[in-house]
């Protein structure tokens, strides 16, 4: 496996990661109460401590992403460059 296509692999794995955060927030923004009230038939629970969770979820699933998908695909980004000289 070749420099680049593990490259080209982590960089489609954040792009598809980054789909699945923005879809999961609009989701969540745009069906707000048809996920609670779907998800409180299981886990009783206030609305405020079910949107807590949801936005603690995103900022994880987002830190996540970053740290590793993100900063190693421009770390490789930087290297190929630097290689090339």
């Amino acid at each position: 496996m070749t420099i680049e296509m593990v490259r080209s692999v982590i960089g489609w794995c954040a792009i598809i990661n980054y789909a699945v955060l923005i879809l999961w927030f609009l989701v969540f923004r745009l069906a707000h109460d048809w996920i609670y009230r779907l998800h409180s038939q299981w886990f009783p629970m206030p609305i405020e401590q079910f949107n807590v969770i949801h936005y603690a979820g995103m900022a994880v699933y987002k830190i996540g992403v970053l740290l590793l998908t993100v900063v190693p695909y421009v770390a490789l980004v930087i290297m190929s460059r630097r290689g090339r000289r």
